[in-house]
This record gives structure tokens, sequence and C-alpha cells, in this order.
């Protein structure tokens, strides 16, 4: 009988959503589980580091990593985990693009720990006690991984064959995905295994999508009664629709929802953000600086809004600094 092929998932800096995506294939993970060997799923099963290291290089045909990368560990396990997988998929919009994690970049590394250790409501630390990398008692030496200053993408530390996106991706590209490293016949190294269109075109409202859009003030999901029939720009609520990669089934739209990009851009668009925010500011109806200005406030968050889960992965992002 032959060998199955070796499939692996590894889980960094990211919710564990895109674990729970796995079992979200409901009765086609039996079909998974039939068709391979899962030797490495450490938030699943009983695996350790060590099973990895023993393993032969490239001897596990996929490796599904999901998470952004934001400590050495993080970093440590996805070169492990490269050197060992003939493919790497950067799974999910964490890995793909530095998701929701990413948004940290905005600030200094000093500043988050002071206030995990410091200043949030539920710390009590008059110590000023911080967790120490390297810590030694009498003979016996603790360490902990680096919590480096910023968030990267999987791309930005290991060369990545393929992306699938989403936060979390859906079941279906789930199974497409495996049936395709299954099949053999593999796409493009670095394709984005989802459809090259704009959510727009599978928008179940794209028929009440005005031909000339023109932007009186924004609002939010929480502030109006949307109309469930209506595009939600049209309404004048940020949708990410037009600047965002098709194949998520539009499923915030379907839930009267704006989209918030998670997929990401398609392969010709170069910064997401920057994309959403030339089609917004250049559709706004205000001609004055006051004008506009009043109107733009109306956004509260625009790095949450247009960054959202791209942060890590545009033109904004900084460089990795080695000695932290």
């Amino acid at each position: 009988m032959p060998e199955k092929p070796k499939i692996a998932f590894y889980w960094c800096a990211s919710c564990g959503g895109c674990e729970e995506s796995v079992v979200d294939l409901a009765e086609d993970i039996l079909m998974v589980a039939d068709a391979v060997d899962i030797v490495f799923w450490p938030v699943a099963m009983d695996f350790k580091k060590t099973d990895v290291e023993t393993m032969e290089d490239g001897s596990i045909l996929a490796t599904m990593l999901n998470g952004a990368i934001r400590t050495s560990e993080q970093e440590e396990m996805a070169r492990l985990i490269r050197r060992k997988s003939k493919i790497l998929i950067a799974y999910g919009s964490c890995a793909h693009m530095g998701g929701i994690p990413a948004l940290a970049n905005e600030f200094e590394r000093s500043e988050i720990l002071k206030y995990a250790y410091e200043d949030a409501p539920s710390v009590i630390n008059s110590q000023h006690t911080y967790p120490e990398a390297v810590y030694q008692d009498k003979s016996r030496k603790i360490t902990l991984p680096v919590f480096r200053n910023i968030v990267r993408t999987l791309d930005q530390v290991v060369d990545v064959d393929y992306y699938l996106p989403g936060c979390p991706p859906t079941p279906k590209l789930l199974k497409q995905a495996v049936l395709t490293l299954l099949s053999g016949k593999l796409p493009p190294k670095g394709t984005v295994l989802a459809p090259d269109s704009a959510l727009c075109e599978e928008c179940p409202r794209k028929e009440s999508k005005p031909a000339d859009l023109s932007f009186e003030h924004f609002t939010r999901p929480h502030m109006i009664l949307s109309d469930p029939e209506k595009c939600l720009l049209a309404q004048g609520l940020i949708c990410m629709g037009p600047a965002t990669r098709a194949g998520c089934e539009a499923l915030c739209i379907n839930g009267n929802m704006p989209c918030s990009g998670c997929f990401g851009p398609t392969s010709r668009v170069k910064d997401q953000g920057a994309k959403i925010l030339s089609s917004i500011c250049s559709n706004i109806e205000a001609k004055t600086e006051i004008a506009i200005d009043r109107v733009l406030d109306e956004i509260p968050d625009p790095v949450g809004t247009f960054y959202r889960y791209g942060l890590a992965a545009s033109m904004l992002r900084k460089k990795i600094a080695e000695e932290v």
C-alpha cells in the first residue's frame, strides 16, 4: 500500500479561528484524514517540536501555517517547518498579511509591554516586573521567546509557496486546496488560492451599487438600520468590497455587515488600504478642506478600518530590529 502524503498544520500569532476552520470541513474532514497522514498538528494532537526536528527535510508534502510572526519562537518554528515541507501555505489572513495582530505595529514594543504588565486595569505590578528572555537561577536556566518589535507576515520571514486567504478561510477553499495538493496539478508558485476578482463581483447586492458613488457622510453599522437589499457603500457604510478579493461567498454581506477586507487584495492591487482610500476620497461630495475633514472625521479609526488585516503587508510597514 503506497504511503499517504504527509500534511502538517501549525499555529503562530493568531486567534485560533484558522484551526477551527479545519474542523469546519465537517464530514469532508474524513475525506482529508483518509487521503493524508497528518504528521504535525499540535493544537489538536499530541505532537512535540522534536517530532518535526527528527523528520527528513522535505518529507512533509505541505504545511498550512496560520498566524503572523511576532516572537522568536514563532520565527524559529516557521524556519523549521519551511525546511521540512515541500510546500508551505500561508493559511489565513494573519499568515498572509499580518492580520489583526499586525495592528500592534501602530505602537512601539515598549508601549505594548508597559500596558500589558503595568497599566492594564486588571494588573497590579508594583515591582514593575517584566518577562525576561533568559533567567538564571543558580544552575537552572529558564528561557522565554523574545517579543520582537514588529509583527510580520509569514513570507517576510520564510519563502512561501501559496496563500489561502480569509479570517478564516472558508471550508470550500480549504477543501479545494487539499484536493489541488493531492492532484499534483499545482498552480504557479505565489498563487493566492482564491478567485482573482473583487468581492463586488460576487456580492448579492452588486446590482444596487450606483455607477457614480458620492459620499456626503459616513456612518457605522451600529448607528443605522441598514437596508439588506442595497449596496452598503451607497448607504454610507465603509465596505472594503471594491478593494478585496472574492472567494469568501460574501458571508459578511449576507449577514448585513460590510466587508472588512480579510481576503486581501487582488493581484492587480499593490496596497489594499490605499486602493479603498483612493476610491473613497475621490468620491467625497464635499469640496472645501473644512467640509472634507468633517466627512473624514466620521471614520474614527482609519488604520483599523482600511488596514484591519493588511498592515504588516502594506507599504506602511516597519523593519525588524534584530537586537530585539
